[in-house]
C-alpha cells in the first residue's frame, strides 16, 4: 500500500487540480491512501478537503485548528499513514505527481529513502541562491551526499519514519536524520514546475533559522551519547590558549626584563580563559552523568519489561 502525505496551507487555487492528477498516477496501484494535513489554512482548503474525504474513501482529512508549520504537519501524516511505502509532496502543484512511479523504481534498487532533486528549479533565483548554500552546508556538516534535502518529493520504507523526531524545521534535514540512522539514501532528479496558484509560504528567513536547526541536529546526532566530547574540545582550546598567554607574558618578563604589570590585562585575559576552558569541561562531566543515569534508567526499564 502506497500512502501519499500532503501537508496544506491556504491552497485551494492548486486542490482540485492536484487531486486530479494523484488520481491518474495512484490508478496504478492496487491499494493507495491520500493524507492531506490542512495546517491552519483560512482560504477554504479545509471545506473543500473535508467534502473530498467524505466522497473519496481513499483520501483523509486531518485538521490542525492553527498554523503548527510543516514538520509537525508531516508528523501527524506520519502517524496515521497505513502504507509500507510513504510519499511526501508539496500541494503547490510545484512537486509533479507523475514522478511517483519513478520514485517507486528507484525504492525498489534496495534505498530506504529517495530524495527528489529540482535540477531544473522553477523558482526565482531569491530562493534558489540560499537554497544552493543551504545545500552545500547541509552536504558538508552532515556526510549526506544528495544536492536537494529541502525538496518536498521523497519516498520512504515505513522503517525511516519510525525513527524520525520531527519538530520545528527539522523536516529540512530529514535525509540527514535518516542517514545518522545507516538508512540507504539516494536521489533522483525531478520535474520542477512554476508556481501558478497562491504565494510561497517561505520567506528569506529560512535560512537564518534554518542553521540553528543544523547545529542542533548535529549536537544531537553525534554529541548525545558523548557531551563530554564536544564540551571536552572546547575547554582544551581554552586551557591551550589560556598557558600560550601565560607562557608568553613569562617569556616576555625572562628574555626581556618586562615587568609583570606592563602585561596585568593579558594575565588576566589568560586567567579567564583557563577558567572558561575548567568551566566547559565542567559542563561536560556534567552532562556525561545525566546521560549515564538516563541510560541506567533506560536499561533497568527494559529489564522489568
Amino acid at each position: 500500500m502506497i500512502s501519499v502525505i500532503i501537508p496544506v496551507f491556504n491552497e485551494i487555487g492548486s486542490l482540485p487540480e492536484l487531486m486530479d492528477q494523484l488520481r491518474k498516477v495512484l490508478h496504478i496501484y492496487s491499494k493507495w491512501e491520500i493524507l492531506f494535513v490542512d495546517d491552519g489554512s483560512t482560504d477554504g482548503s479545509t471545506e473543500f478537503l473535508n467534502d473530498l474525504s467524505r466522497k473519496d474513501e481513499n483520501v483523509t482529512l486531518i485538521q490542525f485548528h492553527r498554523n503548527y508549520g510543516k514538520s509537525a504537519a508531516l508528523a501527524e501524516g506520519f502517524k496515521h499513514a497505513k502504507g509500507e511505502f510513504l510519499i511526501t509532496m508539496d500541494a503547490d502543484l510545484q512537486d509533479d505527481p507523475a514522478e511517483i512511479p519513478n520514485l517507486m523504481k528507484k525504492l525498489e534498487e534496495g534505498f530506504d529513502l529517495v530524495s527528489g532533486w529540482k535540477k531544473e528549479r522553477k523558482d526565482p533565483i531569491s530562493k534558489r541562491f540560499p537554497s544552493k548554500i543551504f545545500n552545500y552546508v547541509t552536504r558538508i556538516m552532515t556526510g549526506v551526499k544528495i544536492h536537494d534535502f529541502n525538496c518536498g518529493l521523497k519516498i520512504y520504507r515505513k522503517a525511516v519514519i519510525k525513527t524520525l523526531d520531527l519538530y520545528g524545521g527539522r523536516h529540512r534535514y530529514i535525509p540527514a536524520l535518516a542517514g545518522h540512522n545507516k538508512f540507504r539514501i539516494s536521489e533522483i532528479q525531478v520535474n520542477h514546475r512554476p508556481r501558478i496558484h497562491g504565494v510561497t509560504k517561505y520567506g528569506g528567513s529560512r535560512l537564518f533559522h534554518g542553521f540553528f536547526d543544523l547545529i542542533s541536529i548535529i549536537f544531537m546526532n553525534r554529541y548525545t551519547q558523548q557531551p563530554l566530547h564536544l564540551f571536552g574540545f572546547f575547554g582544551l582550546f581554552c586551557g591551550f590558549a589560556s598557558l600560550t598567554v601565560e607562557f608568553y607574558v613569562i617569556g616576555r618578563k625572562i628574555f626581556s626584563g618586562h615587568s609583570f604589570y606592563e602585561h596585568l590585562a593579558l594575565m588576566l585575559f589568560g586567567a579567564m580563559l583557563f577558567i572558561l576552558g575548567l568551566w566547559f569541561f565542567s559542563i561536560g562531566l556534567i552532562a556525561e552523568m545525566i546521560t549515564r543515569g538516563a541510560q541506567e534508567k533506560e536499561s533497568r526499564v527494559k529489564q522489568i519489561i
